[in-house]
């Protein structure tokens, strides 16, 4: 029996999370969200409305939670390594609020410091977060990125290090997007890529797939570059979207798209992501 991907995109919250979110979702046709629940390009972090938090909580739409982009738990910087310190447990609190399945956070940078520092500092730091979960809280999601700079986690391999570095935690699992293993030089849109990419995970982190970011890619594979197309305009193509959707490791997983524009194009990019599940 194939057990069906539920699929959505990251939600605007314009009134409220609740308010904002499922009406967005509502428009986008999506059957599961993405939300911040702070600023993504800054440190303030904001205190979550309880009848928002318990609307959103109590809707029965799954939820995921993405950690700012200025998080980096490898950073050398004290302040921005106690920063992202102070984020990563926020999020994870207010997912307990929401009720989000997952928290997403982004693996990190080395930035100017040795790799082997950078990955001492991930194990002293987050190791304490996922032991703060509660059993009815989110898991922590991480997500590699596409190779650019000194970046802890790109490719698919470098989960094994990462993940024992974490030291296997149970509440650590990943959330895979497409674009970014393009980027890191996992060739997708070659026939089997989608294959070969998705077992290869498994291999490394076998059941830890929690979400998907489903983004087509504006870049050649291997640039090393993150900029996210709408499904089937950029160099990966539909295809290897269907693959996904047909592969077993990736069976159940929450489909998430990210991709430009607006609530037109996302709701456009999610139909064509249901038809390719639906064989329609």
């Amino acid at each position: 029996m194939t057990v069906t991907s539920l699929i959505g995109g990251h939600a605007l919250v314009t009134g409220g999370l609740a308010t904002g979110g499922l009406r967005y979702a509502a428009e986008i046709d999506a059957e599961i969200i993405q939300v911040f629940v702070t600023n993504p390009r800054g440190w303030a972090l904001a205190e979550g409305r309880p009848a928002e938090d318990a609307a959103l909580r109590d809707s029965g739409m799954p939820v995921f939670i993405h950690t700012p982009y200025l998080v980096n738990m490898g950073s050398p910087s004290a302040e921005t390594l106690e920063r992202s310190i102070l984020t990563v447990r926020h999020s994870l609190r207010r997912g307990v609020e929401t009720g989000a399945r997952g928290v997403v956070v982004h693996t990190g940078s080395a930035v100017t410091q040795p790799r082997d520092a950078a990955m001492r500092q991930l194990r002293e730091h987050l190791l304490p977060l996922l032991d703060e979960i509660p059993d009815d809280g989110p898991d922590l999601l991480l997500e590699p990125m596409a190779g650019q700079g000194q970046m802890l986690c790109a490719t698919i391999q470098d989960l094994g290090p990462y993940l024992a570095a974490l030291e296997f935690h149970p509440r650590a699992n990943v959330c895979l997007d497409t674009c970014h293993a393009f980027g890191a030089g996992h060739d997708l849109a070659a026939p089997g890529g989608m294959g070969r990419a998705l077992d290869a995970l498994h291999a490394v982190a076998p059941g830890r797939l929690k979400l998907l970011h489903v983004n087509d890619s504006k870049d050649a594979c291997g640039l090393k570059k993150d900029r996210h197309e709408n499904i089937g305009a950029g160099h990966i193509g539909v295809a290897a979207f269907a693959d996904l959707l047909r592969h077993p490791v990736a069976a159940g997983v929450p489909l998430c798209i990210e991709t430009p524009g607006k609530a037109d194009k996302h709701r456009e990019d999610i139909a064509l992501l249901k038809r390719l599940r639906d064989g329609s």
